[in-house]
């Protein structure tokens, strides 16, 4: 946006705790200035008049990971008993039908979904790089802009790591729906992934069962600089195959070769040991919470608690899309420990919100997500951040603004503007999901 806008938040998460009359000046996609209580001067960058906003405005969600392929499985790998490798011959089925087109269109109608549900930025997880036999596309890189284009068409702020996959376990060949995965080795990766052509671009080990271990160094070199993230201990079947291949567990093999650090971040982290947490920790390696993906393919209940009594820094993703939902994923994280604890209040509603990653502060990208406190779901659960995480869904989202550009809703605060945009996504979403559901026969 050009010039600049002021706004009257009437509640707003700021600085850990809600304020109300909170005066929010935005400025070419920036966060300008935030006076809480109304108090203070007008800023003078802010031109004509301020404009109310009702409800309880919160900073944008970061989702921390995303397979935006997934969103074709939800309703469908959910039906009769399984497991997450049952599930994965469903996903493979998926992925054969997807090309660069209708990946860019499966991609934005699912950014979209995030945005309506409150995510303003996300981290996508990609391995879907060529064609189904192996084959690389004339742009070897044409799955991976398709996806930056998709995002940049949905009005979300992306991140693309490009997955590094050339194993169908430990010490074991890829299957033939594994072939479109692999650049063959690491080198010929990390080349492909250095001529991705977006501004945010990071690297990923698919997992210690995909990336031998002589290889893992190359991966990380190549990351220098940039995120690396890597799934990790998300099944018990994977621990006990990398101790019984490498005497590790993963994150002690992810330890050994250099992949931990500030800019790397463990995704599921659900089975870990004591040790484990503590090389999370010291390395200050970030860990991305799924609870409802985790919960979705049976895959357990991650020790989110001792995670963070260590210090670990925790993050949210929706992973495989069976809930797009950032109020969801962040009251998971707290109703699953008390599954698995048995005791209630095991974080705090302002922790929870903290998952999220943003902040409505001066100089933060202007991602601001409005939500109606007298809905079904939210009336009588008061005006704080109690309403938000223990109350609202994505269905309570009545506004959003992306890099000050206002992408769900308008600044009425009438509920029936969203669910009338809602509605429409819908639409577009099943359109995309019929189309993808009857493109060919997968081989």
């Amino acid at each position: 946006m050009t010039g600049a806008a002021s706004y009257l938040l009437e509640r707003a998460w700021v600085d850990g705790a809600v304020h109300t009359d909170v005066r929010v000046v935005v400025e070419d996609g920036l966060i300008a200035s935030v006076t809480p209580d109304g108090s203070g001067p007008a800023d003078p960058r802010a031109e004509g008049t301020t404009t109310a906003i009702p409800g309880l405005t919160l900073p944008g969600f970061r989702n921390t990971h995303s397979h935006a392929f997934h969103r074709a499985l939800r309703g469908r790998a959910q039906r009769g008993p399984g497991t997450f490798w049952t599930w994965r011959e469903q996903m493979y089925d998926v992925a054969a039908r997807l090309d660069p087109d209708g990946y860019h269109r499966l991609a934005v109608a699912v950014y979209a979904e995030m945005l309506a549900a409150g995510y303003t930025a996300v981290t996508e997880f990609h391995y879907l790089h060529h064609q189904p036999d192996g084959t690389p596309y004339d742009d070897p890189n044409a799955m991976g802009h398709a996806l930056i284009a998709a995002a940049a068409e949905a009005g979300i702020e992306l991140t693309l790591v490009d997955a590094c996959y050339l194993a169908g376990g430990i010490d074991r060949p890829l299957t033939p729906a594994q072939r479109r995965f692999s650049d063959g080795d690491a080198e010929a990766w990390a080349a492909r992934m250095g001529r991705i052509e977006g501004d945010r671009v990071g690297g990923a080990i698919h997992s210690v069962r995909a990336v031998p271990r002589e290889q893992l160094g190359t991966v990380v070199a190549a990351c220098t600089g940039r995120p690396l993230h890597a799934h990790v201990s998300e099944q018990p079947a994977e621990n006990r195959a990398c101790r019984a291949a490498h005497g590790l567990t993963p994150v002690e093999l992810l330890a050994r070769t250099g992949a931990l650090g500030p800019r790397t971040t463990a995704v599921h982290a659900t089975h870990l040991t004591s040790a484990d947490v503590a090389l999370l920790a010291e390395s200050d390696t970030e860990v991305s919470l799924c609870p409802t993906t985790e919960r979705d393919l049976g895959d357990g209940i991650g020790p989110a608690r001792r995670l963070a009594d260590a210090g670990v820094r925790l993050s949210i993703g929706s992973d495989s899309h069976a809930v797009i939902d950032a109020f969801e994923e962040i009251r998971a994280v707290e109703t699953d420990e008390r599954l698995a604890s048995l005791v209630r209040g095991r974080f705090h509603a302002a922790d929870l919100l903290g998952l999220g990653g943003g902040r409505i502060a001066a100089g933060a990208p202007a991602d601001l997500v409005t939500i109606d406190l007298r809905s079904p779901r939210t009336a009588g659960a008061g005006a704080d951040e109690h309403a938000a995480v223990f109350a609202a869904t994505a269905a309570d989202v009545v506004r959003v603004m992306a890099r000050g550009r206002v992408l769900l809703g308008d600044d009425s605060g009438d509920p029936g503007v969203a669910h009338a945009h809602r509605a429409d996504l819908g639409r577009r979403l099943a359109e995309v999901l019929e189309d993808l559901s009857t493109h060919g026969e997968a081989p």
